[in-house]
């Protein structure tokens, strides 16, 4: 009778050692990756895992290509909320076959988006402009700022690796041929800076552009629809280089941004990797949150404790009740 009582003690000590082993998050490094949506999210992620989980969460400074490389080669930082996986292909591919990297989830549900665009105002009044035809038929709708015969197209600024693509799609769409030249804007400012001036007139406006950013969370805007389809195959090889002799129309393929966590985190952690895999925001509601980080120029912790505050319905989504309580109990406390 004593050794069944002991040991259904050694089991019952092994059982709560055990669960409570699973409470105890530890210390979490988080890459606070230097743009604005990254960092808005490695902040809501801080203070999620910190409050609602226990974990002693620490923010560091962080970039795609030199994060990627030191969770695969050093195994830290143990999260990279905000990874735009197809600029690291390979790498990311390389870290998961080698059990060094794991992947939780899509950090944007609908990956990054990049298009031709019209301003919402000008489809409003003539539907037919959500179509490459509707454009072209109406060129001289979208004024050139020097060339009164001629309709103006805005590009990718030089130097970025979206010149490429939208001067390589200007080619395949024969925008030229059909009355628009292709005007650098200068800068990312520049562009946007464009656009909010045609908004401002609700003149008309023509150009690329991509999600999430604050210009498409303050302007509504409308993506052209090529007519086309997705060919990534061809995007890939061709559209998206130097060398592409004959581009083929295709509109962009959408960019893979996700949630990216060491192997030995995700194996030690749980509970905390299932809400990685579960926390995801739409382009929408990023660009809205981003476009508010630029008017009242705030910086991810900021904007962090500003969505946490403000948009209880998504967030309470991501995590079960007993952690729900404690993060809405610290955000009552700030």
């Amino acid at each position: 009778m004593k050794s069944m009582i002991l040991i259904g003690g050694l089991l019952l000590s092994s059982a709560t050692h055990q669960a409570f082993a699973e409470e105890q998050c530890g210390k979490v490094t988080i890459a606070d990756m230097n743009w604005s949506s990254a960092s808005l999210i490695a902040n809501v992620d801080r203070f999620i895992l910190e409050h609602g989980y226990g974990c002693e969460a620490e923010l560091i400074p962080g970039d795609t290509m030199p994060t990627s490389t030191s969770m695969v080669e050093k195994g830290e930082p143990d999260i990279a909320p905000e990874i735009w996986s197809n600029s690291v292909k390979e790498l990311i591919e390389r870290g998961v076959s080698d059990k060094r990297l794991t992947i939780a989830g899509n950090s944007l549900s609908e990956g990054g988006e990049e298009g031709f665009w019209v301003p919402q105002y000008m489809v409003d009044k003539d539907p037919s402009l959500t179509t490459i035809e509707g454009i072209i038929a109406k060129v001289k709708t979208f004024e050139h700022p020097e060339d009164p015969d001629r309709g103006a197209f805005y590009g990718c600024p030089a130097g970025w690796g979206c010149q490429l693509s939208a001067e390589n799609l200007y080619r395949a769409l024969k925008l030229s041929d059909a009355g628009f030249d292709l005007i650098d804007p200068g800068s990312g400012a520049g562009l946007s800076g464009s656009i909010a001036r045609a908004y401002e007139r609700e003149k008309p406006w023509f150009g690329y552009y991509w999600a999430p950013t604050a210009v498409l969370g303050k302007y509504k805007m409308a993506k052209v629809d090529f007519g086309s389809g997705t060919d990534a195959d061809h995007f890939r090889d061709c559209i998206a280089k130097v060398e592409c002799a004959e581009p083929k129309v295709t509109m962009y393929p959408s960019a893979l941004v996700q949630t990216v966590t060491t192997t030995a985190f995700a194996e030690k952690s749980t509970r905390e990797f299932e809400y990685l895999g579960t926390r995801s925001l739409t382009n929408a509601q990023m660009n809205g949150l981003l476009a508010w980080m630029e008017d009242n120029q705030a910086d991810g912790n900021i904007a962090a404790e500003y969505f946490l505050m403000n948009h209880e319905d998504t967030w309470l989504k991501w995590v079960p009740a007993d952690v729900a309580a404690k993060v809405k109990a610290a955000i009552e406390a700030l």
